[in-house]
């Protein structure tokens, strides 16, 4: 929705001390944060119209996103 926060800690705010454990200690899970970043940052900035792509591109990235929130969560589990 728009205005909401879907970074990683507003998303998952049980794991703050996890994910920045990870962040340091695991490249793969560093890449895929920072990837999940970057397309939220994307996403974020079609919301508020500031980038206009077409409707199918936009819903592209909120699976992508989606899809790398489960990869991450799991690997935050993982290391729980």
């Amino acid at each position: 929705m728009f205005g909401e926060h879907h970074d990683l800690i507003h998303e998952l705010p049980e794991y703050r001390e996890q994910i920045h454990q990870l962040k340091i200690s695991n490249n793969h899970f560093a890449r895929l944060f920072d990837e999940y970043h970057d397309v939220d940052h994307e996403i974020r900035r079609i919301e508020q119209e500031i980038e206009t792509p077409s409707d199918v591109y936009a819903e592209d990235l909120k699976k992508k996103r989606l899809h790398l929130k489960d990869e991450l969560y799991a690997m935050l589990q993982k290391a729980s």
